[in-house]
């Protein structure tokens, strides 16, 4: 075996005596027995990538080590040429359920084993359409698709991540990355059903003590797209999505392996990893959710000397120094999947420092205390040493009942109900706001893959926009809010939706930076705009508000549209505007003032786009006329853009153009900025919008200045003539 090669063998310095002081320990809380995973260190680009493009290491196995005697018994010999991922112990501490890839050309898919190592069986096959897709995709994913990571439910049942969804990464130019979503089905892998729809990745689900799901979810919706992986919960079912914490926490980038810890009331333990390099190695901290969830401020850090302070790398304390130091490759210690013991002590999968964070036996089985301190409890020279979980009954979770209203779910519908939407609207005065926009994130589907890299724009691989959102959006329409602030409607089932606060005239005040996905029949209820724990909210007063006096609103089209539902497309949206107002003074010929508002064709968008839509990544290619207002580009910086923005920060509200072209509907906070538009009216006495024409342009630069309307279509120069160049767009999701 290749890899056996390059070992580091600073596992061998330890005497058997070390390990005796930690096996105590845990013999006298009760622990007799632990199970762990032995798999060589993953060499994967991303913390998310592990399935996709780690090398292929054969070897390990899942491991039982008894603290008494030293013995190691391996439960799957007969797996030992593959490769285990994670696994879980049940609630009874009788059967194991792991992740297993047998090959380079084949996904990672489940098996279920007794803890003695009998029944080895299969859980799950692979999709049934497994051969078609290695034919379609293997030139970039190598297999199909990739089981991972499960769990055990309170009914027996079993949660995981998977790409069955068939969701590409996208911030991913080469799209080689897959997105990993929660499944669940029962142990003989009958009634396999999707439970989320993130257009990134998902991963680490754990059962709760309350019967909820716990795991991180990846999202960029509006915000830097390397740095939000944040703990969130969910009900076996899918339904009552919330977070948990770090929805706004920028570092670490990456929040993973959360679980409860069993003797403190809302307080979890986790991995913090940067976004790259490997698979999520970090420092150990811990957080109390009872505080503000919002903040890096309360994080608990057990191992202070380790920590992430950007998108890639680590930085390490130096005790001889008294120095930080920065290391991408790693090489200080690093820690990953800790579970609790108590409140102090903790399993942790550990690298002392000395060899790089992907050393492919760098990683033992240690007991963390409280103060940073770690004990060796198991190492192997030759391998890594992964998952810790002691070997004991845990009371079995309660089994939450499946609340859904099955009229709406036969209509593939959810119910939302916002109690006051001016909670959070800081500065917004009561009766401004008058409707709700609901918009969708889109995930990128496989089949949406380019046919070259030349449509790949800013790492989209499929461009949307120039150096904005990297994700598809589109609109299901509006619904309307009543004069105390409540709201009640429906919503697509299924669909990552988020919200708009819009004004009498239709322009946005404040913009839901995050989505809420709802299962078919779902009823969910908030807060307000910019809810946030621990505030709370007295349930029964609901019906008190006025929107629950009444049926719930279908969302109804925007001024000059046909239908709610439309896609979001500058080509049809936008350039008739100019088109119809602003030529000739500002076309080809003629471009006063340095501007030009004509639709002629670019390499990948059009001349009005690129010169309305500052260029974030060669800012003096194109001069920055700076009149649609605050955008975010979601890579700029990748880690950040994540703190909350006050009402009116973003969209139209920012914006010279759109309040230019409002005939006085709209009026800039910044006097500058408002004195701007006073001057540009002057110079344009006789451009006068129409509503519609207006509401369009706003609802354009309120959604973060998309370009094109779906994900489908030839979108570089070079192939216009052809069919599918840059089709016209139109709306496919479900319809009112």
């Amino acid at each position: 075996m290749r890899i056996l090669l390059c070992l580091f063998m600073f596992a061998t310095t330890l005497k058997a005596d070390e390990y005796q002081s930690a096996r105590e320990i845990l013999r006298q809380l009760g622990v007799e027995q632990i199970v762990f995973v032995k798999r060589f260190t993953y060499t994967a680009s991303n913390y998310y990538a592990e399935h996709v493009n780690s090398d292929f290491l054969p070897g390990g196995n899942i491991c039982v080590l008894d603290l008494a005697s030293g013995r190691i018994t391996e439960l799957c010999p007969s797996l030992r040429e593959g490769v285990f991922e994670r696994f879980d112990l049940d609630f009874d501490a009788e059967k194991i359920v792991f992740s297993w890839k047998s090959s380079l050309d084949e996904g990672y898919r489940l098996y279920e084993v007794g803890l003695g190592g009998e029944n080895l069986h299969p859980v799950l096959p692979p999709p049934n359409n497994e051969k078609r897709l290695v034919k379609l995709y293997s030139d970039r994913y190598r297999h199909g698709t990739d089981d991972l990571s499960p769990c055990y439910l309170p009914d027996g049942d079993i949660c995981f991540t998977s790409s069955r969804c068939q969701y590409g990464i996208t911030c991913d130019a080469p799209d080689t990355l897959t997105t990993t979503v929660l499944y669940r089905c029962a142990v003989d892998g009958a009634n396999l059903r999707k439970l989320s729809n993130s257009a990134v990745s998902e991963s680490s689900p754990v059962c709760m003590k309350d019967g909820r799901i716990l795991y991180t979810r990846w999202e960029y919706v509006d915000k830097g797209s390397a740095c939000i992986k944040a703990l969130w919960a969910m009900h076996p079912d899918g339904t009552g999505t919330e977070e948990i914490f770090g929805n706004n926490v920028a570092l670490p980038p990456t929040i993973q392996h959360g679980r409860e810890i069993p003797s403190e009331a809302g307080q979890f333990v986790f991995t913090g990893g940067p976004h790259s390099p490997y698979t999520a190695m970090g420092p150990i901290g811990i957080v109390n959710t009872r505080c503000d969830i919002r903040t890096e401020s309360r994080i608990k850090w057990i191992t202070p000397y380790v920590q992430i302070r950007e998108e890639v790398g680590w930085d390490f304390w130096d005790q001889d120094t008294h120095q930080w130091y920065t290391d991408r490759a790693g090489c200080g210690p690093l820690f990953k999947e800790a579970f609790p013991l108590t409140e102090d002590l903790f399993l942790v999968a550990h690298k002392p420092q000395g060899p790089p964070c992907n050393a492919p036996n760098g990683y033992g089985i240690y007991l963390l205390d409280a103060s940073g301190t770690v004990r060796p409890v198991y190492t192997d020279a030759e391998i890594s040493c992964w998952n810790p979980i002691p070997v004991k009954k845990r009371p079995r979770p309660p089994i939450l009942p499946h609340v859904t209203d099955q009229e709406l779910a036969g209509r593939g519908l959810a119910q939302m109900m916002v109690m006051n939407v001016y909670q959070g609207l800081d500065g917004v005065a009561p009766g401004e706001i008058k409707y709700l926009r609901i918009l969708e994130q889109v995930p990128r589907p496989w089949s949406a893959r380019r046919w070259d890299f030349d449509d790949e724009y800013g790492q989209q691989h499929a461009v949307i926009t120039k150096a904005t959102h990297l994700v598809l959006k589109v609109l299901h329409g509006i619904v309307p809010v009543e004069a105390d602030g409540s709201a009640n409607f429906y919503v697509p089932s299924e669909a990552n939706i988020f919200l708009q606060a819009l004004d009498k005239n239709y322009a946005a005040i404040q913009t839901e930076r995050t989505y809420v996905h709802s299962m078919p029949g779902e009823v969910r209820t908030c807060m307000g705009c910019h809810e946030k724990k621990p505030d709370a909210y007295d349930i029964s007063a609901a019906r008190l508000v006025a929107a629950m006096q009444r049926d719930p609103s279908f969302p109804v089209p925007q001024p000059g549209d046909p239908f709610p539902q439309r896609v979001i497309d500058y080509v049809l949206d936008v350039q008739p505007i100019w088109d119809k107002h602003c030529m000739p003074c500002h076309g080809p010929e003629e471009s006063q003032g340095g501007l030009r508002l004509d639709g002629e064709k670019t390499r990948l968008f059009n001349v009005s786009y690129e010169q309305l839509v500052p260029d974030r990544y060669e800012p003096e290619n194109f001069p920055d006329h700076d009149l649609v207002g605050k955008t975010i580009g979601e890579h700029h910086p990748k880690t950040g853009n994540a703190e909350y923005l006050p009402p009116k920060t973003l969209g139209s509200y920012s914006s010279v153009l759109a309040a230019a072209l409002s005939d006085g509907k709209i009026v800039l906070q910044e006097p500058g900025q408002q004195s701007r538009v006073e001057q540009w009216r002057l110079k344009h006495p006789d451009i006068a919008l129409s509503t519609e024409e207006r509401v369009r342009f706003t609802t354009w630069i309120d959604t973060n200045c998309q370009y094109y309307g779906s994900w489908f279509g030839r979108r570089n120069i070079k192939y216009e003539g052809r069919r599918d160049f840059r089709p016209s767009p139109e709306f496919s999701g479900k319809s009112w």
